[in-house]
């Protein structure tokens, strides 16, 4: 089953995010809790770490400003 990546909140006033650096490639195998991006906001800059194990399917290139819950990619 896959485990699909939103974009988090990571304030409560956070409505938007821009991935600034993918840590891994499409197609890489990545274990949960490994950092998988880095996501820039107003107020921080911040890892996100894998939600889960399994190869990474990347859907969302750096540098576009996406709203919080926007899918970027999935963990099969």
């Amino acid at each position: 089953m896959a485990t699909t990546i939103f974009i988090p909140r990571l304030a409560v006033s956070m409505t938007e995010g821009t991935i600034t650096e993918w840590l891994a490639q499409d197609g890489d195998t990545v274990s949960a809790g490994q950092p998988l991006y880095r996501l820039e906001t107003d107020k921080t800059d911040a890892e996100i770490e894998s939600p889960a194990s399994g190869i990474l399917r990347i859907e969302a290139e750096p540098g576009e400003a996406l709203e919080v819950g926007t899918p970027i990619g999935e963990i099969e």
